[in-house]
């Protein structure tokens, strides 16, 4: 399994178990309002020691339930330009080895293998336009694994939620 495969994959079964605890969904709900919060301070708000915490919290990272990571809001970010390359795949290739050339560009923060009109959809954040068409010309445009592209810049965000809102408790 390649780098890219793993980040992605779904840890399903030790992942669901490990969310079917109430315990564990009370924790994710803390560190959902503050990552950082203190094991100490989770352990007297739920009413279980410092080591329960400290072994549920690293249970649930070892078996990629959690993921504690700092996000950026993206309307302060530095980039300037964001578009969605919605990609079809040629008929010698598959979506994988697309998305394995396309990983390491930079730029690049989301590549999804779909249904529908594309085979493959990927986000691109970049300095500018100027870096956006550097960009399709170098690793998009003239490439033999890809028959076509849209690009769709952005033109306004109404709504952009990482995190998904549910109620753990």
């Amino acid at each position: 399994m390649s780098k890219l495969e793993k980040a992605a994959a779904p840890q399903r079964n030790s992942g669901k178990a490990l969310l079917g605890d109430k315990l564990n969904r009370r924790i994710i709900s803390m560190l959902r309002e503050d990552g950082r919060m203190a094991f100490s301070e989770m352990a007297q708000a739920l009413d279980v020691s410092e080591g329960t915490i400290r072994n549920r919290v690293n249970s649930m990272k070892a078996s990629g339930t959690l993921h504690i990571a700092a996000l950026t809001d993206p309307k302060v970010s530095e980039y300037q330009t964001e578009a969605m390359l919605g990609l079809r795949v040629a008929a010698n290739c598959q979506p994988k080895q697309v998305a394995e050339r396309l990983e390491g560009i930079d730029e690049v923060v989301y590549i999804a293998w779909v249904s529908g009109r594309y085979d493959m959809l990927v986000e691109v954040l970049s300095d500018g336009e100027g870096a956006l068409v550097k960009l399709l010309e170098t690793h998009i445009y003239g490439k033999s694994d890809i028959v076509d592209v849209e690009v769709m810049t952005r033109l306004k965000n109404f709504k952009n939620q990482f995190l998904l809102k549910r109620n753990w408790s």
